[in-house]
């Protein structure tokens, strides 16, 4: 692959006012699993996104499958790959050794979290020793290790650990004076939700691109469940367009895809910079939604070298 298409600056993009168009996925626990996701994978590269990211599993569990994939995405497709890295289960050296890894080959976005505990969400979080606490921290560290461009995690629903709202907005400002450049919100179901955010966010002067997490219903159990992991919010109104039709898979995937559209379009209509998609490693219900808003028709540089 040309290291024109592994060197593309996320934040640049963003910056120069480009939409951005991306796909995130987990890392399989299995060979076979990866096998899947790598059909997946290749049937979205003719989408052309904007980047592509490998998620870390609960607790960093996956790191090496993730760094191994990231490699691959850079190496063996053209797609961009935004590379994870969290705080959980690492320490400063073990941290800089993974971004090693990323830049020797050619990988130079990296989103920078501080990772759920290990213990899993909801519990207290306790520092690996000779690690580090929050994201900005690690922004700052990426950032001090070479040219990166470094994302973010943000919030629109409140982060669990949160006090409020307005906390969020200084706590995604101080990971920008940190040096991200770009953030990419939990997925979240209101629109005013994301609006509340960024509003809130450029009140303190924070101009940071905000990208909104998009994450289809086309499963109720599974989205609910990710939804209590997450704290993230399930209204009442999408509850209830659902009801009637709980035991037909086939009609709660329609209708998902449909809300997912729907949402996608009005984030567009209200200057949203782009969509990130939470594929569950599945492509399908992703390129319905890309066949809903012609989003192949849009301006942007995720269709161009």
């Amino acid at each position: 692959m040309g290291d024109h298409l592994r060197m593309r600056d996320i934040g640049a993009i963003l910056a120069e006012g480009h939409r951005s168009f991306s796909f995130e996925f987990f890392p399989p626990k299995s060979d076979e699993g990866e096998t899947t996701l790598w059909h997946t994978l290749r049937e979205l590269e003719s989408l052309h996104p904007t980047f592509a990211s490998v998620t870390y599993g609960a607790g960093g569990s996956t790191r090496d499958r993730t760094v191994r994939l990231t490699e691959r995405l850079a190496t063996e497709t053209t797609l961009t790959p935004l590379a994870h890295l969290t705080c959980v289960g690492a320490d400063v050296g073990q941290l800089t050794g993974v971004v090693a890894s990323y830049a020797a080959v050619g990988v130079t976005n990296i989103l920078a979290l501080r990772g759920d505990p290990p213990a899993g969400p909801g519990a207290h979080w306790e520092r690996t020793p000779g690690g580090l606490d929050h994201a900005d921290e690690l922004v700052e560290l990426v950032r001090s290790l070479g040219a990166f461009s470094v994302g973010v995690a943000a919030f629109p629903e409140g982060h669990p650990e949160s006090h409020s709202k307005d906390d969020d907005a200084v706590t995604l400002a101080r990971k920008a004076d940190a040096g991200a450049t770009f953030a990419i919100t939990q997925f979240f179901f209101r629109v005013s939700d994301y609006l509340d955010l960024v509003e809130r966010t450029r009140a303190i002067g924070c101009e940071i691109p905000i990208l909104p997490g998009i994450m289809p219903v086309t499963n109720i159990g599974q989205i609910r469940r990710f939804a209590e992991l997450s704290g993230t919010a399930v209204p009442d109104d999408i509850v209830e367009r659902f009801t009637g039709i709980d035991h037909d898979p086939v009609a709660v995937r329609t209708l998902g895809i449909e809300i997912a559209s729907e949402l996608c379009a009005r984030l567009l209509a209200e200057g949203a910079p782009g969509l990130h998609f939470y594929t569950l490693n599945s492509s399908t219900a992703t390129r319905e939604i890309y066949a809903n808003l012609s989003l192949n028709a849009i301006d942007s540089v995720s269709a161009s070298p």
